[in-house]
């Protein structure tokens, strides 16, 4: 897979899917998704399977973005269901858990159909505390989740781990896959149904074209009755949807175990920071196992060297694992976190009601996203959905106004970068494969020292709303910490909302 970012690579990334042209015409279609991840093929593959027309493009290639980056479980929302209850009502957290459900059994149904190799299976999940505050906790939530119509269970133990875990929640019934197996295999369905894919094919604008929508990309356009943004975040929208969310980066390492030495299960805690935890084979005949294992979230663009986050999800591994052996991989991944707690999945909210939007997944991309285009394919065909006031992106964030306010502040408190001074002082001090903020006159400026030597100067001004972006030293990007977009070394653009590069610069001697 090809990718403009230097950054980390995934355990799945091993995967090459196929490649599809730049779109370079005019094109006219039912409907136009943008975004090649598990919320736009999925929705492209419904739409197509409803029989409507369906162009699907991508800013780089086919499963690049988070996708890729995710650890591809199936298991209980982030937030848990007795503070979904507390702020959305018990008919709600019924809903949530009924649309957690439905999206993990159509996945299960599409593989079965379509005969998709991506190594579902379907596996217990455990929740436990590492610190008997946490048990109170557990206590409330089995009521809830059973109160949702959760099949749960409550144990005083995760059975056959290597570590004293105490009491636990048992959610029977979840799964796990291979995530960008399973795109190839959406890939191929779509595309037998009559589905076109464009990649490298940034949308730069929707905009209205007589009753229709009219998608610009940077060499061509695409005629639509409807636009699904599957993009992580929508790069349509510069305020209101940015104002109800926030971006964290998640990491991930993969460590090397004995088969048969850890148990197929799911896993996390109520820690903070917190873990999630699965495995996942290299192939049939291996006689090893990769445990992956996430967390230590922080918001993006807020920790410039973030590899002391690797070594601390390491340490807690080797603390409770003892058979682990070396670390395989290790990458991170973008995470939206809505102020509510509940994803957006639906109309968008400053347009008419052809475009929508899938963005807010929390954590929980597989089955958030599934759900979301299972919501925004009922709109389109014109069908309710039971879910669709609850995820509604219109939404006031009323069930979470503190964290929204919070989240606000923090944003509005990054723009005061413009005001201090640079990382360094002067670009001598940036060394070969580092980057840093350099202020020059009245700018600041984004430099990275390529491994030759050479400067590679931009604009520190994220191109969505000004905010100074920063040096992410685990990734090899500059981030943004006001709304999460992020740009390769080169100046392009690898995660939205921002849809232009950074402005080049020149330094000064």
């Amino acid at each position: 897979m090809n990718s403009p970012s230097a950054g980390s690579r995934s355990v799945w990334m091993t995967t090459v899917l196929p490649k599809f042209p730049i779109l370079q015409e005019k094109l006219e279609t039912d409907v136009c998704v943008i975004g090649g991840g598990i919320a736009g093929l999925t929705a492209a593959y419904l739409l197509s399977r409803e029989g409507r027309s369906v162009v699907l493009i991508d800013a780089a290639e086919i499963g690049c973005g988070e996708t890729g980056r995710t650890t591809a479980h199936f298991f209980p929302p982030d937030n848990r269901y007795f503070e979904i209850e507390d702020a959305f009502g018990a008919e709600n957290a019924r809903l949530v858990a009924e649309s957690f459900q439905q999206a993990t059994a159509l996945v299960e149904t599409i593989v079965e159909q379509e005969g998709i190799d991506c190594e579902f299976e379907r596996l217990n999940g455990y929740l436990f505390s590492l610190n008997p505050e946490g048990n109170a906790d557990l206590d409330r939530e089995f009521e809830a989740a059973r109160k949702a119509g959760v099949e749960i269970g409550k144990k005083g133990q995760v059975p056959d781990v290597s570590f004293i875990t105490g009491p636990c929640l048992e959610f029977r019934n979840q799964a796990q896959f291979h995530p960008l197996k399973y795109l190839g295999g959406l890939i191929e369905a779509f595309r037998r149904k009559g589905g076109s894919i464009y990649t490298r094919t940034r949308a730069l604008d929707i905009s209205r074209c007589g009753t229709a929508l009219k998608v610009i990309t940077e060499s061509g356009s695409i005629v639509a009755h409807a636009v699904v943004v599957a993009t992580n975040t929508p790069f349509n929208d510069d305020v209101v949807m940015h104002t109800k969310q926030a971006a964290y980066r998640t990491y991930v390492v993969g460590i090397r175990v004995p088969k048969g030495s850890v148990p197929r299960i799911l896993l996390w805690d109520n820690g903070d920071p917190y873990h999630y935890i699965r495995l996942t084979t290299p192939d049939d005949k291996s006689e090893e196992e990769i445990l992956v294992v996430g967390g230590a979230d922080h918001k993006v663009g807020q920790d410039e060297h973030p590899v002391h986050r690797y070594d601390e999800i390491e340490a807690w591994v080797r603390k409770r694992y003892p058979m682990a052996g070396p670390v395989d991989f290790k990458w991170s991944g973008q995470v939206m976190e809505p102020a509510d707690g509940i994803g957006y999945m639906g109309r968008n909210p400053m347009d008419d009601k052809n475009v929508y939007v899938i963005t807010g997944d929390s954590g929980n991309g597989m089955t958030h996203c599934t759900a979301g285009a299972m919501v925004v394919t009922d709109l389109i065909m014109g069908r309710d959905n039971a879910w669709q006031d609850l995820y509604d992106p219109a939404r006031k964030p009323i069930h979470g106004m503190p964290e929204f306010l919070q989240e606000l502040g923090n944003t509005v408190m990054q723009y005061a970068d413009w005001v201090k001074g640079g990382d360094v002082e002067s670009p001598a001090q940036i060394q070969p494969g580092k980057g840093a903020i350099l202020r020059q006159g009245g700018r600041k400026l984004a430099v990275y020292r390529d491994d030759n030597g050479v400067l590679h100067a931009f604009s520190a001004a994220c191109t969505h709303m000004g905010c100074v972006v920063s040096w992410n030293a685990a990734e090899t990007s500059w981030d943004c910490p006001c709304h999460g977009s992020r740009f390769s070394v080169s100046g392009e653009v690898l995660h939205g909302p921002a849809v232009m590069p950074l402005e080049a610069a020149q330094v000064d001697p």
